[in-house]
């Protein structure tokens, strides 16, 4: 164990130190660009290790990619788990949408596992639309799918009859008729067990 946290101590120096580092990652809003390794990025997804590898990326130090669906700080914060395996609490919390987007899209396996860990410990009513909305959209997180439905469900009245629900049910209409025949299944199954 001792040896695993020396381990992510030097990774974690690496990235805050600046230390050899040889592509820039570019924030979406024009935020300034962060320093990393470009072994790192491949080695976390093939997605990066695709982008470092082909042709158009290969390119001197310093080169730049950019991620234009991150801010500033959504980008340190990805860096930061690749190069840490883990984040704050305060700092998942605030990030954990976009980062399981970014880990969905990038194919970063552990941070899907991750997030999805995290969404599925802080569901509850006035998220579980949300959560039910990203896993759709990601089909990486079948599993917080699943759990999300099951929890709407059981708090229907809490959640259908909502301002957000209705706002939800426009965008989603989809996932509106799911919730509804999944609602009256369920109650029809009440009704037989009775």
């Amino acid at each position: 164990m001792k040896e695993k946290v020396n381990y992510l101590t030097s990774c974690l120096t690496a990235f805050k130190g600046q230390v050899h580092k040889d592509i820039l990652v570019k924030p979406g809003n024009d935020g300034p660009s962060i320093a990393a390794h470009k072994s790192l990025l491949s080695a976390n997804s093939v997605i990066f290790k695709f982008m470092l590898d082909s042709d158009t990326c290969k390119a001197p130090p310093g080169h730049t990619i950019t991620l234009a669906e991150l801010s500033y700080l959504e980008l340190y914060a990805l860096l930061e788990f690749l190069y840490r395996g883990e984040l704050p609490k305060e700092k998942l919390e605030k990030h954990v949408y976009t980062l399981s987007i970014a880990a969905d899209k990038y194919e970063i396996k552990l941070l899907q596992k991750y997030c999805e860990h995290h969404m599925l410990g802080s569901l509850n009513t006035s998220n579980a639309l949300k959560l039910l909305e990203i896993s759709e959209t990601y089909k990486s997180y079948s599993h917080l799918k699943a759990e999300a439905m099951i929890f709407i469900i059981k708090n229907v009245e809490g959640i259908v009859f909502t301002p957000k629900f209705d706002a939800f049910a426009v965008e989603n209409p989809h996932l509106a008729v799911q919730i509804t025949r999944a609602s009256v299944v369920t109650n029809k199954n009440k009704k037989h067990k009775v």
